[in-house]
């Protein structure tokens, strides 16, 4: 019972982990293949209305995360990802009469209403003893389920896509349905922090971590300006074939997952936060400005194998990093203030990637990238201290 108790990951967060799983396969379901592919060939919208749906499920997943936070500090966390699921699947289930462009977009903006509180949920829930092992094990959830749900999504699609939909129709009603099993979890105190003294503690917390907000930024930015451009630079730059190009995905993804619960119990033993930090970013840009060079798909597949496990040494460090500025008592408005930062990167990356392309080619997109995560590797290697606890 001893050795249960003391476990680095309790009953909650394993019922938590497998919400996160069905809700990320779904996500990564509907984002690239439903929206892109059941949109353009089954109710004929046209590419400019899918991009629109995209950035609005984006926008209202991201720019909710502080108010859910808010939310999640006087509510029971159940109640708010029962709603949250109730709100999501509404907007899968919508997608089936959205025959108009703006019930379309309007039913992608609902289910990032949806999306937005359960990731901010699982952070809260993450134990100070272990919280870069925790991390770890919830990007490794989260990196399976928004990698496989595409996947298979995508074998589906060429067979049915009514199979296709009623699937992640199925998994949104079991992924509400396993919330109704969260513990009722109790507020950690019995009256309310005021709202004043919140926004003057956490006006504080962003004082004293103004050095990381730039990287906060920018690392997101600088990932998601190669969406838009990667297919193409794989067939016109690397010269691959489609599976030549899915088994570097595959590769890379499968090396991330790997190596995040190894790297996040590393880095927890370690104490290592900086040093993570620092290897992972320069050691990111490195890859990415070598796979620039066009080489041939052997070369591009090491390449792939280093940024994979770059990737996983700078998660769930990186968030270990984050949970140290986030006031006590207060988890729910810090984390979705920070994720809310985090997420203007991913709202800005693919427009300004797609500018550089249009500008210099998708070699210049790959060269920028690395140049910023090169920057923000150096940069934490010239701080003597990063976090506050």
């Amino acid at each position: 019972m001893l050795m249960r108790r003391n476990h680095w990951m309790g009953a909650d967060m394993r019922l938590l982990s497998v919400i996160l799983f069905f809700v990320e396969f779904v996500r990564g379901a509907v984002l690239v293949s439903l929206l892109p592919i059941y949109g353009a060939r089954t109710l004929g919208l046209s590419p400019d209305i899918i991009g629109i749906a995209i950035s609005a499920h984006y926008i209202t997943d991201t720019v909710l995360k502080i108010a859910i936070g808010y939310l999640l500090d006087r509510f029971s966390p159940r109640l708010i990802v029962q709603i949250s699921l109730i709100v999501a699947l509404a907007g899968v289930v919508a997608l089936q009469f959205a025959e108009l462009p703006w019930m379309f977009i309007g039913a992608a903006a609902i289910y990032g209403i949806g999306m937005s509180p359960l990731w901010i949920v699982c952070l809260t829930r993450v134990s100070e003893e272990h919280r870069a092992t925790q991390m770890g094990f919830l990007y490794t959830i989260w990196l399976v389920g928004l990698g496989s749900g595409p996947i298979i999504c995508n074998i589906l699609l060429d067979y049915s896509s009514t199979l296709t939909y009623n699937l992640l129709v199925v998994l949104s009603v079991l992924a509400m349905l396993l919330s109704f099993f969260m513990k009722k979890s109790k507020q950690t105190s019995t009256h309310h922090i005021p709202i004043k003294a919140q926004i003057r503690a956490l006006r504080e917390k962003l004082a004293s971590m103004k050095q990381l907000l730039p990287g906060m930024i920018l690392q997101t930015t600088g990932s998601s300006m190669l969406i838009p451009i990667l297919p193409g630079f794989a067939t016109h730059e690397l010269g691959l074939s489609g599976a030549q190009y899915s088994i570097l995905l595959t590769v890379g993804g499968l090396c991330a997952v790997g190596g995040l619960i190894p790297m996040g119990k590393l880095s927890d033993k370690l104490g290592g936060n900086r040093w993570f930090l620092v290897i992972g970013f320069i050691a990111f840009a490195l890859g990415l400005y070598v796979l620039a060079w066009g080489l041939s798909f052997w070369y591009c597949l090491v390449i792939a194998v280093g940024l994979g496990l770059s990737y996983s040494a700078i998660l769930p460090t990186w968030n270990a990093l984050l949970a140290t500025y986030v006031p006590p008592k207060q988890e729910g408005v810090g984390w979705g203030l920070l994720s809310t930062f985090e997420g203007v990167g991913v709202m800005i990356g693919p427009i300004l990637g797609g500018v550089i392309a249009l500008w210099g080619g998708e070699t210049a997109v790959f060269w920028t990238s690395a140049v910023l995560f090169g920057l923000i590797g150096l940069y934490y290697l010239t701080l003597k201290k990063i976090g506050v606890r």
